[in-house]
């Protein structure tokens, strides 16, 4: 494919901008957001802010409970990398992942099969942006769910690592009772690498 052609192949992709690719799949938490993993979480920060931890100060705050921190919310969202009775590794080789690692939620089986965005074959991609916008706190005792893939942008650009597009797509988080709690977007550059020159 000579160099002036290789955007065309993202195409289909541009096109589809704005459609939502989640299938009205939900997709619940591993866990519910529990004390323990809440001060887990602040031990290394120090985070030292009694709402949360302290039950009675969240409540004169007006919260439910105590609250959850913000930036934890990937955390907080987070699937089951392995299940009884499943094989997270399927390769033994050292720095091995799970299959799809870093492309997002982890099939499990029996998993529906959502809608697959028309994107070309890529060999690799990595984040280069999340964003959120919270909505709401995270109490604990809240269980998060996850709902919808509507992709944002499409804008294909060659790097210096190589060819592909910058993707950018959208998710909502509710909590048990149907709220929402926040939107996260993230973008990917997914690319083919560039071929290395003949020695």
């Amino acid at each position: 494919m000579t160099d002036g052609e290789w955007p065309a192949e993202w195409q289909p992709m541009i096109d589809a901008v704005g459609q939502d690719f989640g299938g009205g799949i939900v997709y619940v938490a591993a866990d519910d957001v529990e004390k323990a993993l809440v001060r887990r979480y602040l031990e290394p920060l120090e985070f030292d802010c009694p709402l949360h931890y302290d039950e009675e100060v969240a409540r004169q705050y007006g919260y439910r409970g105590i609250v959850a921190p913000y930036s934890g919310m990937s955390t907080w969202i987070a699937d089951a990398k392995w299940k009884p009775g499943t094989v997270a590794f399927t390769s033994a080789e050292r720095g091995a992942l799970p299959p799809n690692a870093g492309l997002g939620r982890y099939p499990m089986p029996g998993d529906p099969e959502p809608p697959r965005l028309p994107r070309p074959p890529t060999e690799y991609s990595f984040v280069t942006e999340t964003e959120v916008d919270y909505v709401r706190a995270v109490i604990v005792g809240d269980r998060l769910s996850q709902t919808g893939c509507r992709l944002l942008s499409c804008i294909p650009k060659e790097t210096r690592v190589g060819r592909g597009a910058f993707v950018t797509t959208e998710v909502e988080i509710h909590n048990q009772r149907g709220e929402l709690v926040a939107r996260m977007r993230q973008q990917l550059y997914c690319y083919n690498p560039h071929q290395k020159a003949a020695q």
